[in-house]
């Protein structure tokens, strides 16, 4: 029989009081995709850290093609012939394509032998595994799929066998997604072995051969793929059964909210990014923005939402609100009952070093309730949090642990209950479930259906058409800045979605 590419063998690991692995035997068969499964903090990139030579285990052993083999660091794990693509891209960004491919691999001492080199040999991998890019284009040039791509060919041009992925669609469109799964498959079929760590099931069910699962550092499970099903892998992942389908009845829309005329919106480089769009909110209903990331949403956003200014016609509750200069502020904006979950949690929505009874009241700090007369009123805030908390299941529940320290789970709860619970007539929530596992987005999903059936107006943003399909009563569309078109969710079908989301526009969509 034909040895495992790769053994793992009671390997456990252990962070001060935190066991992140705990006796952990994984088998996995040359050739094959296999998916590694888990909530955040299950434990999962920590065993791949392990496997590249981030971490050292406290014990254990790792085996690779039959042979046990030590792995002190990742030069080792590279010369094993293991390749690890990360969730966040390890490239210089202002160095070209080719230079962050031989980055760490030169030969000699003069740098123009080794780009000759890698020239040649990164054609010949394009070509053999349709990974084309421009290799003379910079980093900051090309969009993240192609960044994925060129992490990848890293991989390959050090001739890596086994290739690890880290939360590999985390920063994908679904076009983007189903390109690297083709990609997989092509590697697969030249006969490298994939390990795809992951929390998304539909990453999970397309292409894996086998599928082992992780909970609490445990590994509970390992499964052929075509003999399960995602209600399956899901109830190993959590320990419970999960609902995968929104539950939600059909909405009962009000009286306008928001109402948005003639909205223009520049970036910072003076590029148009919104583009004379008009929409309305009503009390009662979601209404999705579906599109491919880049195409105005963040924009509509951060204008809607007070962080950057713009033209045009805003009202709220039939009153105007400035969209420059004075009240025009993301301050003014929740003082006008407009609450915001933005894209980016960790960059926008939390301050990381700071402890989460304070990033519970940050933009609301100068609320009554927290205040005690010239003071802000700490043990209240501290209060609240625990509360907060406590209803929105935040683990641990500890405010004074920082931001930094909870998974991104749960970090995202702590932005959701705070903007949720100010009772905003309208909700502005971008990317709710970004690397959020799949307990966590159940959560996050009935929170947002029931504030709508307390009447509020949301405006929901994703980049996830299933989330959109799911979530929202209607669907506006945007490409290029404009609006494509809008559709009842009970009307229409990610095909139909898909073609305007690639510009095509009314009846050939």
């Amino acid at each position: 029989m034909t040895a495992p590419a790769i053994e793992l063998k009671g390997i456990s690991k252990s962070f001060g009081p935190v066991q992140a692995n705990k006796d952990i035997s994984i088998s996995v068969a040359p050739g094959t995709i296999h998916g590694i499964i888990g909530e955040n903090g299950a434990g999962k990139s920590t065993l791949m850290s392990i496997l590249y030579g981030f971490y050292k285990a406290d014990k254990g052993e790792v085996w690779i093609n039959g042979s046990k083999t030590e792995i002190p660091d990742s030069q080792a794990a590279i010369a094993a012939g293991i390749g690890m693509v990360f969730q966040h891209f390890k490239l210089v960004e202002n160095f070209t394509v080719l230079e962050n491919i031989v980055l760490g691999a030169e030969e000699g001492g003069l740098l123009m032998p080794s780009l000759t080199k890698a020239r040649k040999i990164l054609k010949e991998l394009a070509a053999e595994y349709e990974l084309n890019v421009d290799p003379d284009k910079r980093i900051d040039e090309i969009g993240v799929g192609m960044q994925q791509r060129v992490e990848i060919l890293k991989a390959l041009y050090r001739q890596a066998d086994i290739l690890i992925l880290d939360e590999p669609t985390g920063v994908l469109t679904p076009a983007e997604a189903d390109q690297l799964f083709r990609i997989l498959d092509r590697l697969r079929a030249e006969g490298k072995t994939i390990i795809l760590i992951t929390h998304k099931l539909r990453e999970i069910m397309e292409p894996t051969d086998t599928v082992s699962v992780m909970r609490r550092g445990e590994m509970t499970a390992t499964v052929k793929t075509a003999e399960t099903s995602p209600e399956h892998l899901a109830e190993l992942m959590v320990g419970r059964k999960v609902l995968l389908q929104v539950d939600k009845l059909p909405a009962n829309p009000g009286k306008p909210v928001l109402e948005i005329e003639n909205l223009r919106v520049m970036d910072e480089a003076g590029v148009e990014r919104v583009k004379g769009i008009d929409l309305t909110v009503r009390a009662g209903e979601i209404l999705g923005i579906a599109g491919v990331a880049g195409n105005g949403q963040s924009e509509l956003l951060e204008v809607l939402g007070g962080m950057r200014i713009g033209e045009g016609t805003i009202r709220l509750n039939g009153s105007d609100l400035p969209l420059r200069g004075a009240g025009s502020d993301a301050r003014a904006r929740r003082a006008s009952h407009v609450a915001h979950v933005p894209e980016d949690r960790q960059r926008e929505g939390l301050l990381m070093d700071f402890h989460a009874w304070e990033n519970t009241a940050f933009g609301y700090h100068h609320a009554p309730e927290y205040q005690q007369g010239l003071l802000m009123d700490n043990a209240a805030i501290r209060a609240d949090t625990e509360a907060k908390m406590q209803k929105f299941d935040v683990r641990p529940p500890d405010p004074w642990l920082a931001a930094k320290n909870f998974s991104g789970g749960n970090q995202q709860k702590i932005v959701v209950a705070r903007e949720i619970e100010r009772n905003p007539d309208l909700l502005l929530i971008g990317q709710p479930t970004r690397g959020v596992d799949i307990g966590a987005i159940e959560f996050i999903h009935k929170q947002i259906v029931d504030l709508r059936d307390q009447g509020k107006a949301i405006l929901l943003v994703s980049v996830e058409l299933e989330e959109i399909l799911s979530l929202a009563d209607r669907v506006a569309v945007m490409f290029d800045g404009v609006i494509m078109g809008e559709r009842d969710v009970n009307q229409t079908d990610e095909k139909e979605l898909g073609l305007l989301m690639a510009g095509v526009a009314g009846e050939a969509a």
